[in-house]
């Protein structure tokens, strides 16, 4: 997730930054969807999200991206062609995906042409014979254009965000529409195969292992490969001249760290860490989720006021990170990239968890305890923001990254941990991205996994810290 400075906390330095999309946009996001249809809905457009209802379509369920980008860093242009194998979940005379921007010159559907038409953000497909249930298929688009940005209600930015030599991306929660089709929503992971091919002496980064690397006519072509399944969300192409370092953790985990020259002195050390942080959280969590990792550090705009974002084995750090934010992207590893919210109010699962792993180093490096973390955030003013809303019940899409989202959210662990045990708490950290690995999960699932695993009564405390208004009671 973006992470930026905080605000309001003396005892977590960074803020938050809540998500969205452009005014115009951001109707169509927050309030219903442009072309309507229920949840589920034969072709529909929006999957029902509570907080975003028109992200996602119905009818179908995508198994695998493969994008063949090709970008004009001089002219920011990009031309391009997605393949999208998916299996219909429903007999389908239409289908939807989700693009923004970008013109559209030609769709097929298993390498017949089909019709289309744009409406907001929705790329309405008409195959020939239409589709029916259960049937495997083939989409193919062709777009090209300026891809553009987006920017939240809360003024930052995501989508494809130009930087002086290249570009990179913010996909949370609908950015990767600006630069691919998909049915973007969380709900819908695939694998994914990246062509990007920008101008010689620039590397374009992506998920998953890089393949091959090959240079002809003054142009680099990266393939890269991501074989576990992936929300849209967590998807990137990041384009410039980079410093590359490969490596492997003492795992033998393949390691590639992409740092802007301008900040590497200042990544060096907090990057250096990195196998010492897997090994440490692999120890927590259990086995790490992916087959590589790594991270990408670009030198970013100035109107780029966030610190950090969650992709999937490589988060972008928007400048040179500290090493407590190393901490916390890799801890996504886990609680957001293997296991992806079902729906976005149920991003506590991945920003509770990431925040509390925060606090579990800072005890490990010889700091605060993670009581003690929640302590000192517990005595504050009942006024502070963290208490605004409930973080299993954000309520508006403005909020899905507040600080009762992380803080909160991490607080709702602590009192867990002191409800159930440490044994048992610690049993949890690891069994629950373990039943969830590569799937998605919601609040009424973890409650449930909890539950599973002790005698006591945890319905008070869920009641109380996870969906209760105000200030809760300390329970434990």
């Amino acid at each position: 997730m973006l992470i930026t400075a905080d605000p309001w906390s003396a005892v977590n330095r960074r803020p938050y930054r809540s998500c969205g999309a452009t005014a115009a946009l951001s109707v169509a996001l927050l309030l219903s969807s442009c072309t309507g249809g229920p949840r589920g809905a034969a072709g529909g457009g929006g999957v029902g999200d509570p907080l975003f209802p028109a992200l996602g379509n119905g009818g179908y369920q995508v198994r695998h991206y493969g994008l063949d980008l090709d970008y004009d860093v001089r002219k920011k242009r990009l031309d391009a062609t997605a393949d999208l194998t998916a299996e219909a979940t429903e007999d389908l005379r239409s289908f939807q995906l989700d693009l923004q921007g970008l013109r559209v010159s030609r769709v097929r559907v298993d390498g017949e042409s089909a019709d289309f038409s744009r409406k907001g953000h929705k790329l309405i497909v008409r195959p020939p014979d239409g589709l029916r249930k259960g049937a495997a298929f083939r989409t193919t688009v062709n777009y090209a254009g300026s891809p553009q940005e987006l920017t939240d209600p809360d003024g930052t930015t995501e989508g494809w965000v130009k930087t002086p030599d290249g570009a990179f991306v913010s996909g949370e929660p609908a950015g990767s529409m600006t630069w691919f089709p998909g049915n973007n929503h969380p709900e819908d992971k695939a694998t994914y195969d990246f062509r990007i091919t920008v101008p010689q002496g620039y590397t374009a980064v992506a998920n998953g292992e890089l393949s091959s690397q090959q240079t002809s006519g003054g142009r680099t072509t990266f393939r890269w490969h991501s074989g576990q399944p992936m929300a849209s969300y967590l998807a990137t192409a990041t384009i410039g001249k980079f410093d590359v370092r490969t490596s492997r953790a003492p795992q033998g985990l393949p390691l590639y760290v992409a740092v802007d020259p301008a900040e590497a002195k200042a990544s060096r050390g907090p990057l250096a860490k990195l196998p010492e942080i897997l090994t440490w959280e692999s120890g927590l969590f259990g086995p790490y989720p992916f087959s590589s990792a790594g991270a990408i550090v670009d030198d970013t705009p100035a109107r780029i006021t966030w610190e950090a974002l969650e992709t999937q084995t490589k988060p972008v750090y928007a400048g040179a990170p500290d090493t407590v934010t190393v901490v916390h992207e890799m801890a996504h590893q886990w609680f957001g990239d293997s296991v992806s919210p079902k729906t976005w109010a149920d991003t506590w699962l991945n920003e509770g968890f990431a925040t509390y792993t925060e606090w579990l180093w800072a005890e490990h490096t010889g700091g605060k305890t993670p009581q003690q973390q929640f302590d000192a955030l517990y005595k504050d003013d009942p006024h502070n923001p963290r208490w605004d809303f409930p973080p299993g019940r954000p309520g508006a899409a403005k909020n899905v990254t507040g600080p009762a989202v992380y803080e909160r959210g991490a607080m709702v662990l602590q009192q867990l941990r002191n409800a159930v045990g440490d044994k048992t708490f610690f049993r949890i950290l690891k069994e629950w991205p373990a039943k969830y690995r590569y799937g998605t999960a919601d609040s009424a699932d973890f409650i449930a996994f909890c539950q599973a695993r002790t005698d006591v009564d945890l319905k008070p405390l869920f009641q109380a810290w996870l969906y209760g208004n105000g200030k809760p009671k300390r329970l434990y």
